[in-house]
């Protein structure tokens, strides 16, 4: 073979693949290419070294391990050495992933495809089911649960400690505790934000996780401190965040205004993973347990009152555990200058949410209902209201429309609302107008039409506007018109009746001479012959 390895490493690997450990495993606890660990596999076990001579040579087995089905020696100062503890630890700590003692887990076969999953941040449930789905796995959910807590408990991943600079960080969380406020035992949220360097922290109780409460907790923070960090750790809440992904979360808009609001960055943890904000979750137990634990309260007012007192007078005086400086004293020295300054203006307050865009293309809106453009219809849109004004936003924070803020159950413009037509009476007015537009003949025949007819000539001047006017033109409808007022017909059918067939007026001649009519002669000897008498 090309590469040989000491004799003691080529047993390790015989005893951890009795263990249950896969080739992947195996290599990556000797140190070795997964190739390798296979090509050894491959060939017949190596027969244990002979037991220990005290004539021998010095290295000789000092570690044996015993497994079941086999056992590993090795010298006490080779390579070999390391693997032999390191084998022995997991075996100690539950290498050997099965079920029950003695019998080999249901799992073991796909501990392969298992252990690529946990590295992929799958959990137990969707494990099994990608088992069940994709590999015919026929065993409980239980079988694969118990499997994968040994796997974590044999490959603990090391958690990295982080310290920060002055004014660099701070990381925020909530505590949820019940408390006897007003006689009563109300569930309190403890929002809790601490700076990373000095520890120097702020505790706010409030009834809900909302996101103006939210966000209001952590500008008090900002204002007790009296300045504010580069950065912001913070948990996965929906106050803060809508969508949580470690590479590229989604804030919810009200908060990322907020940040900007104040210059901060918003850093959101991996979801399931409290290490990352390691300084202020035990900070929020220490409040839990020191501050309010076994006290009683007359209001909410009195619970953060009290909150206050005890954070200037307990908390900034203890010495901490991990700085072993006074909290308050390393805060006024190291990291309150560093802090970077307040706005003048507070964060404006306002309420929003997602809301649809409805077919008749408005938002409604706490109980009123807001226009946006058509090409938003049956689309999600954000509503922010500050109590005068409401604006509309696309998802992607885009201004789309701004109305002043309606009492409930008003629309901003709609036929009958303040929109084109405030009733029906100034709607047969308008479509008068527009009837007069089109001629003199029918500008006449819609006046006499809202006379004679009143409101139910007004679906009359619209059929003749949209369907005669486009189909006949304006002059054969002056025409029919004047026609059809001379016979005192306000009917569109009758209107029709007279732009389809028209009647033309016949011209009659009068006859020169008849029977009965007596010659012009004798009508001048009448005339003659009465003037004489």
């Amino acid at each position: 073979m090309a590469n040989e390895i000491p004799v003691t490493k080529r047993h390790a690997i015989n005893a951890l693949r009795e263990l249950g450990y896969s080739k992947r495993k195996i290599a990556r606890q000797l140190g070795l290419h997964r190739k390798t660990v296979g090509n050894y596999l491959a060939e017949p076990s190596v027969a244990p070294p002979a037991e220990h001579d005290p004539g021998g040579d010095e290295t000789d087995s000092k570690c044996t391990i015993s497994t079941p089905g086999s056992e590993v020696e090795s010298g006490g100062e080779t390579e070999g050495s390391e693997a032999c503890q390191s084998a022995m630890i997991e075996s100690c700590e539950g290498g050997n992933v099965n079920d029950d003692v003695g019998r080999r887990s249901h799992c073991e076969a796909y501990r392969g495809v298992i252990e690529d999953k946990l590295e992929a941040q799958l959990h137990a449930k969707r494990i099994w089911q990608d088992l069940v789905d994709d590999h015919g796995f026929s065993h409980s959910y239980q079988s694969v649960k118990r499997f994968v807590a040994k796997i974590k408990k044999c490959e603990p991943k090391r958690v990295w400690r982080m310290e920060c600079e002055p004014g660099e960080e701070a990381q925020v969380d909530y505590g949820t505790m019940w408390v006897e406020v007003d006689g009563k035992r109300k569930k309190l949220h403890l929002l809790r934000v601490t700076l990373s360097h000095s520890r120097k922290g702020y505790t706010e109780a409030m009834p809900r996780q909302d996101t103006e409460s939210f966000i209001r907790g952590i500008e008090n923070a900002f204002r007790s401190f009296e300045g504010v960090p580069q950065l912001l750790v913070l948990d996965n809440l929906k106050a803060g965040v809508l969508k949580a992904n470690i590479y590229d979360p989604e804030l919810n808009p009200k908060f990322a205004d907020f940040c900007k609001h104040y210059g901060v960055v918003a850093l959101p943890t991996r979801p399931r993973t409290p290490e990352h904000k390691g300084k202020v979750e035990n900070a929020v137990a220490y409040v839990k347990e020191g501050a309010i634990k076994g006290r009683k309260f007359a209001s909410l007012y009195e619970v953060n009152a009290h909150l206050r007192h005890w954070e200037r007078s307990i908390a900034d005086n203890r010495i901490h555990g991990t700085t072993r400086r006074q909290v308050g004293a390393h805060f006024r020295q190291s990291e309150k200058p560093a802090l970077q300054s307040l706005p003048v203006d507070l964060f404006p307050s306002f309420v929003e949410g997602k809301r649809t865009v409805h077919r008749d293309s408005y938002v409604e809106f706490e109980l009123s209902y807001y226009e946006v453009p058509p090409e938003y219809i049956t689309r999600e849109m954000w509503v922010r209201s500050d109590g005068r004004m409401v604006q509309v936003f696309t998802l992607g924070m885009e201004s789309v429309a701004v109305h002043v803020k309606l009492p409930p159950g008003k629309f901003t413009r709609a036929l009958g609302c303040g929109g084109t037509a405030k009733n029906v009476r100034e709607s047969l007015r308008r479509w008068e107008e527009r009837a007069g537009e089109i001629g003199v003949e029918v500008g006449l025949w819609a006046k006499a039409l809202t006379v004679k007819r009143r409101e139910a000539g007004l679906r009359v001047l619209m059929g003749l506007v949209h369907q005669l006017l486009p189909h006949y033109g304006s002059a054969a409808l002056e025409r029919a018109c004047a026609q059809a007022r001379v016979h005192g017909q306000y009917r569109l059918h009758e209107l029709k009746n007279w732009l389809e067939e028209p009647i033309e007026q016949q011209s009659f001649s009068f006859l020169a001479e008849h029977e009965l009519i007596r010659d012009m002669d004798a009508y001048g000897q009448i005339v003659g012959f009465e003037r004489s008498n």
